[in-house]
């Protein structure tokens, strides 16, 4: 099948490889001029801009956008007047799901069909395949279907559930989750999810860390909080190591813990990090709409509460607790990276 792929970055650059292997043509085009050559290179058919990428692909046209979020829009606003009815835009980013009701709508206006495509699989998508999330009409996802499937990881990845009787294409990484939105509002739940899963592993190895606390002195006076029995607290654990023994046996085993025990071995201190944790939208948008819904979500806000002070955003909060205990108990603040108080 001939599909265009309008963004070259980190994930669109392998998607393009991994359509290429499976014999799809693909059409590329990126902002960078060295993505476009590199594709050009592994045997994509690089083109300049927009219009020439139109002109390259046979009707109905099916164009695979992997931009960020923010920038869908005007990339819709150039691409939309070189379609044709009947032609297909797929959103395969991070957009909110509100987005993709809208653009559909608009789309359809010219008879141009519209999908939203959540993609997960990261930098190892190329040789992983990736978990794909479909919204848009059924009959628009047959016609893509070769494309899902070739980009999917297929029913070898893992073992069928016990007692699943019938297979469909979930078994083999992709969904037809529902109408126009419904791929995006799942990978937005997904990623919800996965915040809440790093943020427990992160927790937890953080309390092994620190461990040895019990062999350290502490200040002793008004603003420090005694440790009590430090003989509880000593400590000195490898772990690297456990994060390599949680991967063989654990109820706690996944991907995520793959890749965290991946990064330790490396650097088990983490010391090529700050800590300044993003969010690309999905999370807010989960709690969104479990406030509209009504449903409680208290891991997956901590979650995402977390990654915004990572940020540094709860710098003045931080201040006026200080300033309140200044007030109202003349109790001076410790040094940073000193005693907890």
């Amino acid at each position: 099948m001939q599909i265009g792929m309008v963004g070259l970055g980190r994930m669109g650059s392998n998607m393009v490889q991994r359509l290429l292997q499976k014999g799809h043509e693909c059409a590329v085009y990126d902002s960078h001029s060295e993505a476009r050559e590199r594709a050009g290179g592994q045997g994509a058919k690089a083109c300049m801009d927009l219009p020439e990428l139109v002109a390259s692909l046979a009707r109905p046209r099916a164009i695979w956008l992997m931009v960020p979020a923010a920038v869908v829009d005007g990339v819709l606003d150039t691409l939309q007047p070189l379609l044709d009815k009947d032609d297909i835009v797929i959103d395969g980013g991070n957009s909110s799901y509100h987005d993709d009701i809208r653009r559909a709508a608009d789309l359809a206006l010219a008879g141009i069909r519209y999908m939203d495509v959540g993609t997960s699989g990261g930098v190892a998508g190329l040789d992983r395949g990736y978990c794909l999330m479909v919204g848009g009409e059924a009959d628009t996802f047959r016609h893509m279907e070769p494309v899902f499937a070739a980009l999917a990881p297929g029913q070898d990845m893992v073992p069928r559930t016990p007692g699943r009787s019938a297979a469909s294409s979930a078994d083999s990484g992709y969904l037809h989750c529902g109408p126009h939105g419904a791929g995006h509002f799942v990978k937005m739940i997904h990623n919800g999810i996965e915040y809440g899963m790093m943020a427990a592993y992160a927790e937890g190895l953080n309390i092994l860390h620190k461990a040895n606390i019990g062999k350290h002195e502490r200040e002793a006076n008004a603003e420090t909080t005694p440790l009590r029995h430090p003989e509880h607290y000593r400590y000195d654990l490898d772990i690297p190591e456990i994060t390599e023994l949680w991967r063989r046996g654990s109820v706690i085993g996944s991907w995520l813990l793959d890749l965290t025990a991946q990064a330790l071995q490396g650097d088990p201190e983490l010391d090529g990090y700050a800590g300044h944790v993003s969010d690309s939208g999905e999370g807010r948008w989960a709690l969104a709409a479990a406030i509209d819904q009504g449903v409680p979500t208290p891991v997956l806000s901590a979650a995402l509460f977390s990654r915004f002070e990572s940020r540094g955003n709860a710098v003045y909060a931080n201040r006026v607790l200080s300033a309140m205990r200044k007030q109202f108990g003349g109790h001076t603040e410790k040094p940073r990276g000193g005693s907890v108080v």
